[in-house]
């Protein structure tokens, strides 16, 4: 087979003044091209006005009403038939993570203009139910699989058939942790939080963290994941434990990428204060060793991570990542290296993160974890919590936030995989 070679001009003038050309092939080329496009996404994200995208918020979830405390760790899925699904813990008389708590959902079927009534999701009587996690099967109309932590000891599986109006009894997911428990001993486990992903081959693949102690560190992060619809479920390999690079990991979230590689963004408490991110060729498998991201700065909270499609975004590559984008300490709460959890804000990447391009603050002051979704129309929703009571883990309610994503993206060529 012939040898196909791309050409790129490079016009340069010497110090007398004649403007002289060459060509250069293969990695040089590549590079150069590399450079025109990052210097064309520049200039037309200088050009675009972060003042003329309209961000629509609002409260669904307000604390001390409603029957319950607080709202924490929310979750937000869009199912085929358009039903949005906002999900949060509700938690009774406390703020933090043990107690006797439930997960309540509040559903719009017009887009986030009206909401139902809050519901309870699942009430385990006096038992703490926490991280849930909804996939929406693409593959199996109306199919939506629902994990969830029972006292972070025990982990549940519920499929809806019906766009999540209502669930199936719950059944023990508990074969995986079996096996990561001969690995790793542990005593806590958790799901997610936020969704979980479907990849192209259909897949189910949710992350889990696990600790050796309920005081959450050391930890180590890894995934479940399940090839037939959620019937069964297996373990992958672990993606990383404390040290090795990153300290006390937590909390991962993925998306897979345009070349069908899954990446993993990881909550850490490493030094640096940046997110950890690793990758896999499947989601499960041969896991690279997680590199810190110096784009991402990492307060230690959770933060979410969504791969828009193509025929949505009208291009591919584009990730957009949330999570309080702060660095700062003003209030003494938490552990000594934890940052100030304020300025929630959405990153935009074109490239499947190698450039983060864009960034849109949804919150200046005090916010903690979010999730992302985007509709078919191209609108991203991100839920949110938002504001502090007696501090920020005592969120004032857990909002939902919208944008036109189509009108936040630059207009410029797509990057290709070559490039």
């Amino acid at each position: 087979m012939a040898r196909t070679t791309t050409w790129v001009k490079v016009v340069s003038r010497s110090q007398s003044g004649p403007i002289c050309t060459k060509s250069v092939t293969g990695k040089k080329a590549a590079a150069l091209r590399r450079v025109a496009w990052l210097a064309a996404l520049f200039m037309a994200c200088g050009s675009a006005a972060a003042a003329d995208l309209v961000v629509k918020k609002h409260d669904l979830f307000t604390a001390r009403q409603g029957g319950y405390h607080t709202y924490r760790i929310p979750g937000m899925v869009i199912t085929l038939d358009g039903t949005m699904l906002a999900y949060v813990a509700a938690r009774d008389a406390d703020i933090w993570d043990y107690g006797n708590y439930d997960t309540v959902l509040r559903r719009s079927t017009d887009g986030g203009k009206t909401w139902s009534p809050m519901e309870v999701l699942v009430d385990a009587g006096t038992s703490t139910v926490d991280n849930c996690v909804l996939i929406v099967d693409k593959k199996r109309a109306g199919v939506v699989h629902h994990l969830y932590c029972l006292d972070y000891a025990r982990t549940c599986y519920r499929r809806s058939t019906d766009h999540g109006r209502t669930f199936s009894p719950a059944t023990e997911i508990a074969k995986p942790f079996a096996d990561f428990a001969a690995e790793y001993p542990f005593v806590i486990r958790a799901t997610g939080p936020g969704h979980g992903i479907q990849l192209d081959s259909g897949r189910l693949l949710v992350p889990v963290w696990l600790s050796p102690s309920k005081q959450q560190f050391p930890s180590a992060v890894s995934v479940i994941y399940s090839d037939d619809h959620g019937d069964t479920w297996s373990r992958g390999p672990i993606v990383v434990r404390s040290g090795d690079p990153a300290t006390h990991p937590m909390e991962g979230v993925v998306a897979q990428l345009r070349d069908g590689r899954v990446m993993m963004n990881i909550r850490n408490e490493s030094e640096v204060h940046r997110r950890a991110v690793a990758f896999s060729p499947n989601g499960v498998t041969d896991w690279t060793v997680p590199e810190f991201d110096p784009q991402l700065r990492e307060p230690i909270c959770f933060g979410s991570l969504l791969a828009a499609p193509r025929e949505i975004a009208g291009r591919a590559g584009v990730l957009l990542f949330s999570n309080p984008d702060n660095v700062d300490r003003s209030v003494e709460i938490g552990p000594k290296h934890y940052c100030d959890r304020k300025n929630l804000t959405v990153k935009l990447s074109l490239d499947d993160g190698a450039d983060w391009a864009k960034s849109l603050v949804i919150e200046p002051g005090f916010s903690g974890y979010s999730d992302l979704c985007v509709s078919p129309d191209g609108t991203v929703y991100c839920l949110y919590e938002r504001g502090a009571i007696t501090s920020y883990y005592d969120p004032a309610a857990v909002a939902v936030a919208s944008f036109d994503l189509r009108q936040w993206l630059p207009a410029i060529p797509e990057r290709r995989d070559s490039e």
